[in-house]
């Protein structure tokens, strides 16, 4: 622990947030490990790891999460308190450079291999296509743009970005992803957020007709995001026949993190005043085990598509939810057997098959020699935690996290989901095994939260406290050492029975840049 000390000031300053020194000082021990990397195995492939379903198996499963949602416990969970400003940082380049007027020498760049200019210039080629295109008419005409110059938008691309982007107009780029505008209708466009509450009726909807969905939002936005529901919200009833219940709620600021300097030291503003920063998605933990939920989806934002190809996503829904149910139902089972007091030496024998053979968890050398009572509690230890079911797509090449068996400390291995950055890829057997990574995380997962007495789990109790994230920022041209919790579906779920089943590639589809939008599967 390096030279430093807190002040009465700082005590209070964190103590507002709900942050001890406690948790600053392990906070800061944790930064300064030398090393932050798991221990990948093998890649997690069909057969090894990811369930592949079969085609008489589809429809069995979908009629499992039938009767199961119609009897209301599942419910959807969005994280979508992040800001839309990484889809607009190429707009934002060009915005903000001074000196760039003419079009010409961008398209020059474009033809000369510049990716980011060639990404410019097929956004403005490009600007009638987009479903906010009416909205931003609008704005540059309440601006008092002449009508010249809306019929030809890219020889006053300035203007046009103004509006698009800032408070001139539609300030796209301070707006999270969930309030813009993805998909244009018939009718009118629909933004992310929307698309949610259509993409859930057909597998959240209870026998009441009710759908229970819950938004984590930033508090800056919460406003926006109850303005919109409060607008639309009869609409979709009505159309679809069904009540929806919505919930929002904020990360806290007591999962916040001390930021460091480059010797490890609290970082401080020019006021001396700490610097506390959001400790990532993981964060958001807190809020899922907060919810009253029992069965929980839980998709990004941004992972949408227009109701023309909704079915294949409803489809894997009730795929992955009725295979979390069946498991569910068996992993109680065995639960309930095994904490009856007196346990026959059968179901120690049927609970062994089933954690070995259909959760592929692996039991130790020499287990069959350990006694009753031995086998007993490692099975229960093993079977009471929570549950959850990954979609898995078939890699093509996109950046970000994949399924892979790891090593834990004591030599144990499990499934597990893993971002690049907790992966040391200058070890060269470490890549090797990285990039044989056959699947994708798309972040599609359902989760059973309650164990087999219908009590919550408490999430907390399963996290992996060592896969953080080690990042580096700057603030005021000082750089500093950011700390992000384990993730949410990474280390903050590292000790739950994980199943990962392979879905089809078109249930996935992000909305990574502004030009994402102009793919076929968005328009």
């Amino acid at each position: 622990m390096g030279n430093w000390s807190l002040t009465e000031g700082d005590r209070l300053q964190a103590q507002a947030l709900g942050i001890t020194e406690t948790q600053i000082r392990s906070q800061i021990q944790i930064i300064e490990r030398s090393c932050y990397f798991v221990r990948l195995e093998r890649p997690c492939t069909i057969g090894d790891g990811i369930l592949q379903i079969s085609d008489d198996a589809v429809e069995s499963l979908r009629h499992i999460q039938a009767e199961a949602a119609r009897s209301g416990r599942f419910m959807k969970f969005v994280p979508a308190s992040g800001a839309a400003s990484r889809m607009f940082q190429v707009l934002s380049y060009y915005f903000r450079q001074q000196g760039i007027e003419d079009l010409a020498e961008i398209r020059k760049q474009a033809f000369g291999g510049d990716g980011r200019a060639a990404a410019f210039i097929e956004f403005l080629e490009s600007i009638r296509r987009f479903a906010f295109w009416e909205d931003l008419q609008a704005a540059m005409a309440a601006e008092g743009t002449p009508g010249n110059m809306l019929a030809d938008p890219g020889k006053h691309w300035r203007t046009l970005l103004g509006c698009l982007l800032t408070e001139r107009g539609l300030h796209y780029e301070g707006l999270p992803k969930g309030l813009l505008k993805f998909h244009r209708y018939a009718d009118d466009g629909r933004t992310a957020f929307e698309e949610h509450l259509v993409d859930a009726v057909d597998y959240l909807r209870d026998a009441e007709n009710r759908c229970r969905l819950h938004f984590t939002v930033s508090p800056e936005h919460l406003e926006g995001f109850q303005a919109l529901l409060s607008t639309v919200q009869r609409r979709y009833e009505e159309r679809h026949r069904v009540h929806f219940e919505v919930g929002f709620s904020e990360q806290t600021r007591s999962t916040d993190t001390i930021a460091v300097d480059a010797y490890n030291r609290p970082f401080r503003d020019p006021q001396g005043r700490l610097l506390f920063r959001p400790g990532g998605h993981g964060a958001l933990l807190e809020n899922l085990g907060d919810l009253d939920g029992d069965l929980i989806y839980l998709k990004n934002i941004d992972n949408v598509v227009p109701d023309r190809l909704k079915v294949p996503t409803i489809v894997w829904k009730q795929v992955l939810g009725g295979y979390l149910v069946a498991v569910e139902k068996r992993v109680h089972e065995f639960t309930r057997k095994l904490s009856a007091g007196v346990v026959l030496d059968q179901t120690i024998v049927e609970a062994a098959h089933f954690v070995e053979n259909e959760l592929s968890l692996p039991l130790p050398n020499g287990f069959s020699d350990w006694s009753a009572r031995q086998r007993e509690e490692h099975l229960s230890r093993l079977l009471n935690r929570p549950v959850r079911v990954c979609g898995m797509v078939p890699n093509v090449g996109e950046p970000g996290g994949g399924p892979f068996w790891v090593q834990a400390k004591d030599g144990s291995v499990s499934r597990q989901i893993v971002e690049s950055a907790q992966v040391d890829l200058q070890s060269h057997d470490q890549r090797a095994v990285w990039n044989a990574a056959t699947h994708f995380n798309p972040v599609d997962l359902v989760c059973a939260v309650r164990d087999h007495r219908g009590n919550r789990f408490n999430l907390h109790r399963h996290v992996d406290a060592d896969a953080v994230f080690i990042t580096r920022k700057s603030k005021d041209g000082r750089e500093l050492k950011a700390l992000e919790l384990p993730g949410l579906w990474n280390g903050a779920m590292a000790d739950w029975i994980t199943l990962f089943v392979e879905v089809p590639r078109i249930t996935f589809n992000p909305v990574k840049t502004v030009n994402s939008l102009l793919g076929s599967e968005h328009q």
